[in-house]
């Protein structure tokens, strides 16, 4: 049996959030230290600490007392990946939100993707 640690760290955020906690920590996977990156990149969080224990910490963005984080969604998963072309790589709410792409130039955003016409595994949808 596997574990999705992508799907529990997203899964982890959006419970923090739904209850209104500054921060979440989770165990640190390379992915999720890179997807930890390019939502601070993209401004969806405040920052991200990596802790030598192996964990993850993530300072979670409000905007009064609405999170910056609306909704994420897991896309590929274990039993069922999802890939495309760089014609097709999707675009999140005509733009407002991002897609994370798992590419042969590593994890990067819908836009970067676009921009170095990159095809790959699409793993999320953050909004």
């Amino acid at each position: 049996m596997t574990h999705d640690n992508l799907s529990d760290m997203l899964t982890r955020i959006r419970n923090a959030n739904a209850v209104g906690m500054q921060t979440v920590s989770f165990p640190t996977t390379r992915i999720n230290r890179q997807i930890a990156h390019l939502l601070e990149t993209e401004g969806f969080i405040d920052s991200f600490r990596d802790y030598p224990a192996g964990s993850l910490m993530l300072q979670l963005k409000y905007k009064g007392k609405k999170p910056s984080l609306t909704s994420l969604r897991r896309i590929s998963k274990p039993g069922r990946q999802v890939y495309v072309n760089h014609k097709d790589v999707p675009k999140v709410l005509g733009g407002m939100g991002i897609a994370i792409l798992s590419t042969s130039q590593g994890i990067v955003t819908d836009r970067v993707a676009r921009s170095r016409r990159l095809g790959g595994e699409i793993l999320c949808y953050i909004w």
